[in-house]
């Protein structure tokens, strides 16, 4: 079983940057993913980044394209998401989760699909 732990969360201005970490532990195998969610208060769940643990394909949700860079970091079992020009809206709790590649593009997408491994997640607040 994979288990997933986020950090970097925190309070920041409109603009300003975060970079978000989620260690994995577990056998992580090829043709997987790992994917950073968020959910605001009082709003669903959406996908935001997916990179691919075989060869480090990206995909990125619209709203987040130019801004924000998934990245990995296979010899310290890590992904990052570097959030830039950052927008209140972005404001929620981020969870990376860990599973099938396509099903994580998917969620991005809009459709529902399940990962296999959710962290318990890390708040990003972002002030105007």
């Amino acid at each position: 079983e994979v288990k997933l732990v986020e950090s970097g969360g925190g309070l920041v201005q409109a603009g300003g940057s975060l970079r978000l970490s989620c260690v994995a532990s577990g056998f992580i195998s090829d043709e997987r993913a790992i994917g950073w969610f968020r959910q605001a208060p009082g709003k669903e769940r959406e996908g935001v980044s997916c990179i691919s643990t075989s060869d480090g394909y990206t995909y990125y949700t619209d709203s987040v394209k130019g801004r924000f860079a998934i990245s990995s970091d296979n010899r310290k079992n890590t992904v990052y998401l570097q959030m830039n020009d950052l927008k209140p809206e972005d404001t929620a709790v981020y969870t990376c989760a860990y599973g099938d590649l396509y099903r994580c593009v998917q969620i991005i997408k809009g459709h529902y699909y399940g990962m296999d491994s959710w962290g318990k997640g890390t708040l990003v607040t972002v002030s105007s």
